[in-house]
Order: structure tokens, then C-alpha cells, then sequence
């Protein structure tokens, strides 16, 4: 199983704040460690193009997060302080989406250590997303003809605003989420089909609706390559997601995603996205399971 890694997924912001940065060199280390995935196998990227970026997002915006110019109501919608790492990393994660989806298209299922970046929207950043990785990388592989249909499944607490609203036109991209319905982002653009839950829904709840949405989805849809967001944000621990799964349950989450698609024979890029455990360990078991499921199924 290839993944996407680089040290420079670890951006400079303040210690108290609320967004594990640590995360992602601490994810790494804990699946190489363990054998989940071998040295051998990461693959580290490159910064993706401004030419890239572009087809998801403004020349304006994409450039004043590079060169710094964004204003301070950017940065405050953004979530994040800038800074040139902040840049850095966030070109750096861009390309690792747009690599794990080739490596998928080639092996059957690859991941990127970060990515997942839904709240991303054209001309601004929110929500902890600079770019929106998953955007960027369904545009370049469409117009490089690796791919034709694409599905995105975005199983992260809070719903995919910046990637519905993208897509919004575009028949040949299918978005999926399921969410917290009370939860942010408070305005939803609608993505193609959206399952919105109630607060405190525990594991059987969501179990049944993601295999029912699942169900429905591809009676409709035959994607060439499926992005799946597996946000661990739907943890009872989490600090904002008001959803009630077990550590348990987002495995069995997993799972039902990881089996579902690739029983299909449908290539599957696995991302991060969002997840506030009360620790960065916390935090990083969590994210490790989807990797491990994908393990004990051979990959």
C-alpha cells in the first residue's frame, strides 16, 4: 500500500492551537513503525503547480497563499495563521491527493497522510482548508483523462461545502457526505446527495445510513476512482463533532467504505481529513484505522 508523505505536511502555528499539525509526521511514524505500511512504500511529494491549483481555485487566491497577500478576514476565515510553511505544506499535500489517486488508479487502493481539505472553496480558504486538495487532484486527473467519473465520499463530521459547491455543475463528479446536520459549516451547498444526522448518533445509526447511502449511490453512479474522506471527527471524544461513535465504530466505518468499494474493483484514494481527539495520539490511533483495515485486506 503506497501513501503520500513529507516532513513538510508539519506547517509552523502556535503550540495552543486547536489543529493537530503533529498529526501527520506522528501518523507516519506510527504506521511505518508498526509495518501498517513499509518505508519503502512512501512516497514523498513535490509542490503542486500554481497551473494545477488553478483549476480548482482562483489565480488570486491560489497565488496570495503562496506570496502571502492574503488579508487578515482571509487568513481569520481561513482558521489557520499564514506563513510560508503554512504555503509550503499546503502545496505539498495538494500534490500527495493528486499522487495517491494515481498510485490508486495503478495498485487498487493508496492514501495520502493528510488531505481532505472539503471546506476549501474557489476564492478563499475556511475552515482549516487552504486548498481544496480533493478538487484540485479530480480536476487535473480529469483533464490529464486518467479518469472520466469520480466519486467522493466524505464521511468527516462537518459536510463538504467547498467540494458540493465546486462540483455543483459538473455530472461527472458525484459527492457524497454525511455529517453532523447541526453542525458546521451552518450554510451547505448541496452536494449530490447529502445525509445529514442528528446530534448523538451513535455507531448502529450511522452504520445503517452509510450503507444505505452507499447502496443508493452506486445504483446511480459507476465511478473510475473513488476519494474517500475519513474524517475521525464523528468520535464521541472529538471536540467538535457531536456525533457519538466508539473508536470501534469508525473502524467498522471504515470498513463498510474500504470493502464496499473496493469489492467493486473501483481504484480508492484514502484521505485524512478533519479529527480533534483530546490528544495527538488519540488523534493519530484514530486515523491509523482506515490504513489498517486497508491491511487486513491485503492492500
Amino acid at each position: 500500500m503506497r501513501v503520500s508523505y513529507s516532513p513538510g505536511y508539519v506547517a509552523d502555528i502556535p503550540d495552543e492551537h486547536i489543529f493537530p499539525m503533529k498529526k501527520f509526521s506522528g501518523l507516519h511514524a506510527y504506521l511505518t513503525q508498526k509495518g501498517t505500511v513499509s518505508n519503502s512504500a512512501v512516497v514523498r511529494p513535490s509542490m503542486a503547480d500554481i497551473s494545477n491549483l488553478i483549476t480548482a481555485h482562483t489565480a488570486r487566491y491560489a497565488n496570495a497563499v503562496w506570496t502571502g497577500e492574503l488579508d487578515r478576514k482571509e487568513i481569520r476565515r481561513m482558521g489557520l495563521p499564514w506563513s510560508k510553511s503554512l504555503a509550503v505544506r499546503s502545496r505539498l499535500a495538494v500534490q500527495g491527493t493528486i499522487n495517491a489517486g494515481l498510485m490508486a488508479l495503478q495498485d487498487g487502493l493508496a492514501g495520502n497522510l493528510a488531505g481532505g481539505t472539503h471546506h476549501s472553496m474557489p476564492d478563499h480558504g475556511e475552515g482549516f482548508c487552504v486548498y481544496n486538495d480533493v478538487a484540485v487532484a479530480i480536476k487535473v486527473l480529469q483533464q490529464s483523462m486518467w479518469v472520466n467519473k469520480v466519486l467522493v465520499v466524505d464521511c468527516d463530521v462537518h459536510q463538504g461545502n467547498g467540494t458540493a459547491y465546486i462540483f455543483r455543475d459538473d455530472p461527472n463528479v458525484f459527492t457524497f457526505s454525511i455529517h453532523g446536520e447541526k453542525n458546521y459549516p451552518f450554510k451547505k451547498p448541496p452536494s449530490d446527495l447529502d445525509v445529514g444526522l442528528p446530534d448523538k448518533t451513535g455507531d448502529r445509526g450511522y452504520h445503517k445510513a452509510l450503507i444505505s447511502a452507499l447502496d443508493d449511490i452506486f445504483e446511480r453512479f459507476s465511478p473510475d476512482l473513488v476519494f474517500y474522506l475519513g474524517g475521525i471527527d464523528p468520535l464521541e471524544t472529538d471536540h467538535f463533532g457531536r456525533l457519538s461513535l466508539t473508536l470501534e465504530g469508525l473502524r467498522e466505518r471504515d470498513r463498510i467504505v474500504i470493502e464496499t468499494i473496493t469489492q467493486k474493483d473501483i481504484p480508492l484514494t484514502l484521505l485524512l481529513s478533519g479529527g480533534y481527539a483530546p490528544s495527538v495520539e488519540e488523534t493519530v490511533i484514530a486515523h491509523a484505522q482506515m490504513y489498517e483495515v486497508a491491511k487486513e485486506m491485503g492492500f
